[in-house]
Formats: structure tokens, C-alpha cells, sequence
């Protein structure tokens, strides 16, 4: 039986699953089949990127898939290369075409890239986006809180979501609590750490007191503190384990041992301060 995921409220009125899959890696030509078998498996948050390279696979999973469109939340993101206002909107009618689809469930922008100076000129246009239906939601991508000010206070209008690299190493708590005092959903990238934590002793000790997974540990720990997780596999088996988490939950031992698994260096992506 396919695992159903629970929702989030977004700021904007609309809802967004828990647990997603990711598609970071995947190749064009892999993704028709994995998405669809994710589709299959109960998940219903997709998470794509225009530099993933894949858009036009997913697009094709998803219609493919004999799922109602309404029923799936479907992510892709503008490239940092693609930001302003004309460039923006030529790099959304692409992703559409590459999908396949009249519109997506939510556009975020990839990385502020600070010194380009155009994130706030793009957060507009995706707000016209928003407004003209073709994205149902908007949100932002490894924005720090530095950044998401700026946005908010430029134009009044704060991201349903920022998605940021977050796991047991790297925590990112001051994020978190930043992204929830605006009504942000916090959702995580890289999840699982890239599989680093998962021979953790820690993390070990407590899927075995669970008759559980590592993997299924950590992404368990990432609803409990109220984030969306969209790991990313190409094994069918781990696709199905990845979502089949509604069964079991983590004490408060149990978190606060995984807190403790902080680290000042966790960090395993780029520098959003630096990064473009």
C-alpha cells in the first residue's frame, strides 16, 4: 500500500507534503521511470531544478504517471544565471516547456547570489508569476536570514518556502526559527547528509531500538522539527522506504540525542553568501 505523507500550511494559504522526492542527479533519461515510481510509491511532492537538467524527464513521470496533475505539488527553480526581471520570465516559459505542463506548484529562486544584486528584482517577477497562475506558490532557495530580509522588507511579500541544505551534522536552527517568525516552511536539501550520518552511532543505535532504517531515522527526525525533506535515491527499494515513515515516531530522548549530532562545520553545499 502506498505511504500518504502529511502537509504543511503554507503562508499562502495553499499546502505542501512533508516528504518529497528529490531529483538532484538524476538524468533525463532516468527520471520518466523514477518519478513514476515515486508517484507510485505515495509521494506527491516532486522537486526538480533547471540545472538539474532533467525538467523535460519529470515532466514526462508526471504525466505518464495516471495521477490527477491537481494531486501533485511539483517544484522546479530559475538558475542563478537566469535572474532580473525579462531573463526570469524567458527561464519560467522554458521550465514549462520542458516540463510539459501549464504550470508548476512552486518556483523558487536557485541561490540569492548576493553580489549579482538582482534577487529582489526576481522575488518581483516571481510574485507576477504568482498573480498571472502560472506558479501556484513562490519561495526561495539557500537564503539566509540576512537575505530573506531584504526580500520581505523590499517588497512586503515573504517566500512560502525556503528550501536549505539541513541534517543531523547541520542543523540550522537559527534558519529555522527565522523562516517560522515569517510563516516560512523551512524544507530540506541533501537530507540525509549525502549519507554521512547514516553510520553514525547515534543514528545506528536508534534505528535498531526501531527495527528501522538510518535513513528512515533521519527523515523521521526532519518531520518531527516541522521541516519538508525531499531525499533523493535511484533505488526502487529505498524510494518506497523513504516515504514509509508514518508507522513509528522518535522520543524526546531520542531528538534530543539526534541534536546533539549539531556541528559547528556540517556544512556539506556551498556558501549561500558566496556561492553563484
Amino acid at each position: 500500500m502506498a505511504a500518504t505523507a502529511p502537509t504543511l500550511a503554507l503562508n499562502d494559504g495553499r499546502r505542501i507534503p512533508q516528504i518529497g522526492y528529490g531529483c538532484w542527479q538524476l538524468s533525463d533519461a532516468q527520471a520518466p521511470d523514477l518519478v513514476g515510481q515515486a508517484l507510485r510509491a505515495g509521494y506527491r511532492l516532486i522537486d526538480t531544478a533547471a540545472a538539474y537538467g532533467n525538467e523535460g524527464g519529470v515532466g514526462r513521470g508526471i504525466r505518464d504517471a495516471g495521477i490527477p496533475r491537481a494531486e501533485i505539488f511539483l517544484t522546479t527553480k530559475l538558475w542563478n544565471d537566469r535572474q532580473g526581471r525579462d531573463e526570469a520570465r524567458r527561464a519560467f516559459d522554458e521550465s514549462l516547456r520542458q516540463l510539459g505542463l501549464p504550470y508548476v506548484d512552486l518556483y523558487l529562486i536557485h541561490w540569492p547570489c548576493p553580489q549579482r544584486r538582482l534577487f529582489v528584482e526576481t522575488w518581483k517577477t516571481l510574485i507576477e508569476l504568482r498573480k498571472e497562475g502560472r506558479t501556484k506558490s513562490i519561495g526561495v532557495s539557500n537564503f539566509t536570514p540576512e537575505h530573506l530580509a531584504t526580500l520581505i522588507g523590499e517588497t512586503g511579500v515573504a517566500p512560502a518556502v525556503n528550501q536549505i541544505e539541513l541534517h543531523p551534522y547541520f542543523q540550522r536552527e537559527d534558519p529555522r526559527v527565522e523562516d517560522a517568525r515569517h510563516g516560512i516552511v523551512t524544507e530540506s536539501w541533501s537530507p540525509l547528509g549525502r549519507g554521512m550520518e547514516l553510520n553514525d552511532p547515534v543514528i545506528l543505535a536508534i534505528a535498531k531500538a526501531h527495527g528501522k532504517t538510518p535513513a528512515q531515522v533521519v527523515l523521521r527526525w526532519q518531520i518531527q522539527i516541522g521541516c519538508v525533506a525531499i531525499p533523493k535515491t535511484a533505488t526502487p527499494r529505498r524510494i518506497a522506504e523513504n516515504i514509509a515513515l508514518f508507522d513509528f515516531e522518535l522520543g524526546a530522548d531520542e531528538m534530543a540525542r539526534i541534536a546533539g549530532l549539531d556541528r559547528p562545520d556540517g556544512r556539506i553545499g556551498p556558501d549561500p553568501a558566496t556561492f553563484c
